[in-house]
């Protein structure tokens, strides 16, 4: 992994992919996406301050736990503009998203208990189906995948 010294204080976006370990078109859609942002030099390139290696880390650590990218961008919009995130500013911004986490931590061993008791079954609102409706509203009122044509119980 190419080291950047010290004196230089804003990347090219092949220095920020190479430092980063993301592609430059994953670089070039987090900017898009209002994530991380440049300047652009009279020649039209694009120049990272060395706060977006941070930033970028900070985007791929929560993809990797399945935060979505339009939370990621409000957590760190919530960040001065062009100051490295702190460890601190990461406990902060990522406790908001335990809760959301241990919800699917469940969903996920709901699916990995009940994975069997579902293939192929093809219903979407059996009173059993945990998997693929597992808030069966409908299964209340009827049971089975029809729900044309057929009247509701009570």
């Amino acid at each position: 992994m190419p080291q950047i010294p010290e004196k230089i204080h804003e990347l090219t976006v092949g220095q920020l992919s190479a430092r980063s370990g993301a592609a430059v078109s994953a670089l070039h859609f987090y900017e898009a996406k209002g994530l991380i942002s440049s300047r652009r030099t009279s020649g039209n390139q694009r120049r990272y301050g060395r706060d977006a290696l941070r930033r970028v880390a900070f985007v791929r650590a929560a993809q990797r736990v399945g935060i979505p990218l339009a939370t990621i961008r409000d957590a760190l919009s919530e960040l001065p503009e062009e100051r490295t995130p702190t460890r601190e500013d990461w406990a902060r911004l990522s406790e908001n998203w335990r809760s959301e986490l241990d919800a699917r931590i469940k969903q996920l061993g709901r699916l990995r208990d009940h994975l069997t008791d579902c293939i192929g079954c093809g219903c979407l609102s059996l009173e059993t189906c945990v998997l693929s409706n597992p808030d069966d509203v409908i299964g209340d009122m009827i049971s089975g995948s029809r729900l044309m044509g057929e009247k509701r119980k009570g």
